[in-house]
């Protein structure tokens, strides 16, 4: 798949909760300018079709390394979940957990700012017409990926269960977007929302699911693992590793699967469980 590297403009800057913010990244003026045909040799491509072209392709599950401006000691691109992709109004949504101080400075961008973004990378989740009951569970930023997968199910015709965990009620996430695609059930630590404990005990794990999507911290992710092993159910994970190239040259995202040695950023970040040494 082609991946290109390009300046997309700040359309929005939601700040869902203290830690969370969800922004929705466009073509700027300046994109559109750089569109025009400015030689004797003939037109050059359509920058506003060729973005469209590329949220057309963007697999659920795959991601963006985007470079931190403005900000000290982050010389290194960020990886990011693709959270939605609308190609019909060429924008593209992500999901920002504040969690140093790269991923700070980005939940702090302004609309009307212009980020560099690689786009898009990795391999995303299988969908398969055959399951037809599909679970999605996701925890904390985890759930970034899960919506945008969502909605691709459900434009394939199979609506899609989501079991989406968190500390506390305020900590969930784009509850009445995940509504739109399925129906949502709900984990809490202190019980202030949907079943109280965690992700593991929910009681929606015990029906019988034709695959199990998850992406989320790596103990909530081998325990449903060991869930779906039990039940025998196909399980995809989406792995979280250190990643600072997004290429598969750094060799920073390194992991050990019965395959052997692979980089998660170019052989994942998607992998199925059966295939990882858990």
């Amino acid at each position: 798949m082609a991946k290109a590297i390009i300046d997309l403009k700040v359309i929005a800057n939601k700040r869902l909760s203290p830690m969370y913010s969800q922004i929705v990244l466009g073509l700027g003026d300046n994109n559109i300018e750089s569109g025009k045909d400015c030689s004797d040799s003939g037109a050059i491509p359509d920058i506003r079709s060729d973005f469209e072209s590329i949220l057309k392709s963007i697999e659920p599950g795959q991601f963006v390394q985007i470079k931190i401006e403005g900000c000290n000691g982050t010389f290194l691109r960020r990886p990011i979940s693709i959270n939605f992709a609308d190609p019909e109004n060429r924008q593209l949504f992500i999901l920002v957990r504040n969690a140093g101080e790269g991923t700070k400075r980005l939940c702090d961008v302004a609309v009307g700012e212009t980020v560099n973004v690689i786009i898009p990378l990795g391999k995303g989740f299988s969908i398969e017409d055959t399951n037809k009951h599909p679970l999605l569970v996701g925890g904390g930023v985890g759930v970034a990926p899960l919506l945008y997968l969502g909605k691709i199910l459900k434009d394939r015709g199979i609506t899609p269960s989501f079991l989406l965990a968190a500390k506390k009620a305020t900590d969930l996430l784009l509850l009445d977007e995940f509504k739109k695609y399925g129906n949502v059930a709900i984990s809490t630590d202190d019980g202030s929302m949907g079943s109280r404990g965690l992700v593991t005990e929910n009681p929606v794990l015990n029906q019988a699911w034709d695959i199990i999507y998850c992406c989320g911290p790596l103990p909530m992710m081998k325990g449903i693992a060991k869930i779906s092993k039990r039940q025998n159910t196909k399980c995809e994970v989406s792995l979280e590793n250190t990643m600072a190239c997004g290429l598969g040259a750094c060799l920073c995202c390194v992991e050990d699967t019965v395959k052997g040695n692979v980089c998660v950023c170019t052989e994942g970040p998607v992998f199925d469980t059966g295939n990882l040494k858990w």
